[in-house]
């Protein structure tokens, strides 16, 4: 019981300090905004093609020349544009200039392309349209010597105007800007629970209540105990809100497994709250302890992925992102919210609490040792 108001009365002065609910509460969300508007485009997977331009040349009169002019002609409606070349022209030349994206050459033998390796999506529309050209008015040459009466007909048949289709076989979900920042910010936030941590039982000095706390009928264990549980409750309560503004605000994606993400983020700020506790025990000073905790969480949010994505690092870089809780958490949670790889969350949890505890026992070992206990 007397654990439990500990943890009541840390609640309650938290609540007055109106600076740390406005740290906790506004900042995150502002920061969403912010970063979930301004890099909108760094999450937009939908590929852009403007218009193509395809430079040509006929060598010599060819039975199929009218043809592909009418070819050229129905391309243009979906934005590929043929230019004659002039005859010194040289095509390929001008292709590799990255002057336009394809060079065909028209002659009795056939067609000759000629793609560009800087724009390869284009070059490889391109030569799709003109390989289905080509298959065409075979088969109408074909049909011509059989059948002259039917030609029309087969020209007649042609193909829907979108050459392009695009199907995914694997069509998993991915976070948008704002999806994305609503989880990284959140874990972020979690992880500053490591300063107010480190201040838990040398604020009760500083607000000169320590005095009533060692003459009240209350173990110091009581006390120590009281402080971290108010602490984690007080920080998961702040998440929560955050949780609950980022969706109803900015529409944020938290999945159907929003109880399993909650764990997660409890396990974070259990993590959090250990390690802030444990730097204050193990530095002399409490402005050495806020120094090296604001160091660690500012490093870890930044190779954490909370500023801004980072995609496939390797060597050095995928060692260290790897280091920081925000990995493990935002990797955790988007697998649950996208993939519904709930085991996802196992590794995280167990990582997360196993880091607690051992800075969680340093400060204990350490408590006992300053209490002689």
């Amino acid at each position: 019981m007397n654990i439990f108001n500990i943890a009541l009365h840390h609640l309650k002065i938290s609540i007055r300090d109106t600076r740390t609910l406005i740290f906790m509460l506004a900042f995150p969300i502002v920061m969403m905004l912010v970063l979930g508007s301004a890099l909108s485009n760094a999450f937009d997977n939908n590929i852009k093609i403007d218009k193509m331009q395809v430079l040509y040349k006929e060598t010599g009169d060819t039975s199929f020349s009218p043809y592909f002019k009418e070819f050229t002609k129905a391309a243009k409606k979906e934005d590929i544009y043929f230019y004659k070349a002039p005859d010194k022209m040289d095509g390929k030349k001008e292709v590799k200039q990255n002057r336009y994206d394809a060079y065909v050459e028209v002659s009795n033998k056939g067609l000759t392309f000629y793609g560009s390796e800087r724009n390869s999506i284009e070059s490889s529309i391109v030569q799709g349209m003109l390989t289905a050209f080509a298959d065409k008015y075979n088969l109408v040459s074909q049909v011509a010597k059989v059948k002259p009466d039917q030609t029309q007909t087969v020209l007649a048949s042609g193909t829907p105007g979108d050459y392009v289709k695009e199907k995914s076989l694997n069509a998993n979900k991915a976070p948008g800007s704002m999806d994305y920042y609503a989880v990284a910010v959140t874990t972020m936030i979690a992880l500053y629970g490591a300063m107010g941590a480190s201040f838990l039982l040398r604020g009760e000095r500083t607000r000169n209540t320590a005095v009533r706390l060692a003459t009240a009928p209350i173990t110091k264990a009581e006390i120590f105990l009281g402080k971290i549980i108010g602490s984690i409750v007080l920080n998961l309560l702040s998440l929560l809100l955050i949780v609950a503004v980022s969706s109803l605000l900015f529409n944020a994606n938290w999945g159907e497994h929003l109880g399993l993400v909650i764990v997660i983020l409890l396990s974070e700020v259990f993590l959090a709250v250990s390690f802030g506790i444990g730097v204050s025990y193990m530095a002399k000073t409490g402005e050495a302890s806020r120094t090296i905790i604001l160091i660690v969480v500012q490093l870890a949010s930044f190779f954490g992925g909370a500023y801004f994505k980072i995609d496939n690092p390797d060597g050095f870089m995928k060692l260290v992102t790897n280091l920081s809780p925000l990995t493990w958490a935002n990797s955790a949670i988007n697998k649950i919210i996208y993939n519904n790889d709930l085991a996802a969350s196992l590794q995280v949890i167990g990582l997360n609490l196993g880091v607690a505890v051992i800075f969680l026992t340093i400060a204990i070992v350490a408590f006992k040792r300053r209490e002689g206990l």
